[in-house]
């Protein structure tokens, strides 16, 4: 628990501080007087706040967001209860944001996001270059779990072993992580282009995590049956298996994958098997007891007792690491891919594919981010780039208090060419303020469903 509540803690305040970085940083280039930068919102932590020139910087008690306030002539009561309260600096009449020309404006309230998805590229292409990317470069089906396919996806379960999936929606895919990825994000309906396949197969599936997950869970990737390493000792060792033997044949029945080749395995605990294997150009006939001992089911991910043999899979993944302009290149491309998973979510939610229960809050994020911190410091790093495009994407909505809807008044100023009314600018402030507050109420609610479904 503690772990979880640590992590959450960095990860919320380091993209907090990379967003309002980002408007701070324009704000000063544009001239705007900065008069405070806080982490949080509410009262700030007087233990916790200094003055540097005519900047207050400060965290404060809720951490749930952060702002730049900057100077207006505006009254903002509202804002100003969010941000703690009227800042006690002089205002500098010709350094107000107001002064400032609308594109100036503008530049100013996209830095915010525009950091959220420099972010996310520097860390994915950090990530590619010195951790690594791995891709398995196959689309072949080995089995179809037609009992997990949810609703509207019982097509995929006309694919037999070795089909291969060749394209999602007209996009090609040469990869399981692209294909899967399509998956997620591609609109409903989906069609899948299988190889020789004249006609596509057309799925209708809600766009709904549950769902899209469900789909992409129930198709397991075709391997050749081929050992990659023999445990010393175990019963594969005794028996005289070798790494690089392809298994063609158990009990005199043919194995076309290894798949195939292991579920025979688990459910031969202490039973001896005539194991054929492909060795320099013949075929070699052994017999190998599997013994019993716990073992992790692939598809389930669940522990049980049953065969054990003591080898491991040659997969053909493809392991790459990225030199700097590469590495960059990948960054964009990671980001994009988890761009379009937001909007392909927010189009769900939209057009009521998706269900709103879907939405996380605080405690998801929370929770995930201490299961990536257990996982490692890469997977952390990872995670805290797709919830930067995520920040990135969400505040873009046309919703006044978020940048979105800064844009969509500012857009409205340009074409009327004077500013809205104070009046109207003040009701539709709070009305945003309502919009995310309900939001993240509702939000929370699932979070605190969720565990009780866990």
């Amino acid at each position: 628990m503690l772990l979880t509540i640590v992590a959450f803690i960095v990860v919320i305040g380091v993209l907090i501080f990379v967003h309002e970085l980002g408007h701070f940083l324009a704000a000063k280039a544009a001239g705007v007087q900065v008069l405070r930068f806080s982490l949080g919102i509410g009262p700030a932590i007087r233990a916790l706040t200094v003055r540097r020139g005519e900047t207050e910087y400060c965290i404060s008690w809720l951490p749930i967001g952060g702002y730049v306030s900057m100077a207006t002539l505006e009254e903002q009561g509202t804002t100003h209860a969010i941000e703690g309260g009227v800042p006690t600096v002089p205002i500098d009449p010709e350094r107000v944001f107001e002064k400032r020309p609308v594109w100036a404006r503008a530049v100013i309230l996209v830095a915010g996001v525009t950091m959220n998805a420099l972010f996310a590229v520097v860390t994915f292409g950090v990530l590619a270059g010195t951790v690594g990317v791995d891709r398995i470069p196959t689309t072949q089906i080995d089995t179809v779990w037609t009992s997990d396919l949810p609703a509207g996806a019982q097509a995929l379960g006309t694919l037999r072993r070795g089909d291969r999936i060749t394209s999602v929606n007209g996009t090609t895919v040469t990869s399981w992580e692209d294909l899967q990825e399509r998956l997620f994000t591609s609109p409903t309906p989906i069609r899948i282009g299988v190889a020789g396949a004249h006609e596509p197969l057309v799925l209708d599936v809600a766009m709904e995590e549950r769902a899209r997950t469900a789909v992409a869970g129930a198709l397991d990737p075709y391997f050749a049956p081929v050992l990659k390493e023999v445990v010393p000792g175990s019963p594969a060792d005794h028996g005289g298996l070798h790494p690089g033997d392809r298994v063609v044949a158990v009990n005199g029945d043919s194995i076309a994958s290894w798949l195939q080749f292991t579920r025979i395995v688990r459910a031969s605990a202490g039973k001896p098997l005539r194991i054929g294997v492909s060795r320099d150009s013949g075929v070699t006939n052994l017999v190998v007891t599997p013994a019993l001992q716990s073992v992790t089911d692939p598809h389930t991910r669940k522990s049980f007792r049953g065969g054990f043999l003591g080898v491991s899979q040659r997969q053909p993944v493809i392991h790459r690491q990225f030199g700097i302009g590469e590495a960059l290149v990948e960054g964009v491309r990671q980001t994009a891919q988890v761009g379009r998973q937001v909007l392909a979510a927010l189009g769900g939610l939209l057009t009521g594919q998706m269900s709103v229960r879907e939405l996380g809050g605080p405690i998801r994020i929370g929770r995930e981010s201490g299961e990536a911190v257990r996982i490692g410091v890469g997977a952390l790093a990872a995670f805290m780039a797709a919830l930067s495009v995520n920040l990135a994407i969400l505040n873009l909505l046309p919703i006044p208090v978020l940048d979105g809807g800064g844009l969509m008044l500012l857009a409205a100023e340009a074409i009327r060419r004077r500013p809205l009314s104070r009046e109207l600018r003040t009701r539709l402030t709070n009305a945003g303020l309502i919009v995310v507050a309900a939001l993240m109420l509702f939000a929370v609610t699932n979070d605190v469903f969720g565990l009780f479904r866990r």
